[in-house]
């Protein structure tokens, strides 16, 4: 019995559609990072990125369960003393709703650079129209 371990050129990569219309935001995005890990394949290789490409249409129509477009708050630091921002959830869904979803998987893949090329294939659309027709991607139903 050998261990099989895919090699990059092996890998077979396809093209994916999520619509975020009326979806939960943590569930939305865990399948996404598991997509775009290829922890769904039989050819899975923690190393490798045997992941697809994921297209999302819809960002700015995801949901959240409880008090959390209230009470979740995102950070950022400038670089500068005292100028920590804050934005609570819907701040950032009505200005960048691209930045939710990116942020969210994002948290979910490797932080090295395995985990820096796994996001690359992982494109947003706030709305319903996308750029990626060319591709033929699959509506994937999550």
């Amino acid at each position: 019995m050998k261990t099989f371990s895919a090699k990059n050129e092996e890998v077979v990569r396809g093209w994916f559609l999520v619509d975020a219309n009326n979806k939960t935001l943590g569930r939305l995005s865990t399948e996404i990072a598991s997509r775009l890990r290829g922890k769904h394949k039989p050819i899975f290789t923690p190393h490798v990125d045997t992941g697809d490409y994921i297209v999302v249409i819809n960002a700015s129509k995801i949901k959240v369960s409880g008090n959390k477009m209230n009470d979740k708050m995102y950070y950022k630091h400038t670089g500068y003393i005292g100028n920590l921002k804050a934005a609570n959830l819907s701040t950032m869904l009505e200005k960048s709703p691209e930045k939710v979803l990116m942020k969210s998987v994002r948290g979910m893949l490797p932080k090295n650079k395995l985990g820096n090329a796994m996001i690359k294939k992982l494109r947003i659309f706030s709305g319903s129209e996308h750029t990626h027709d060319a591709q033929q991607p699959e509506l994937l139903e999550i």
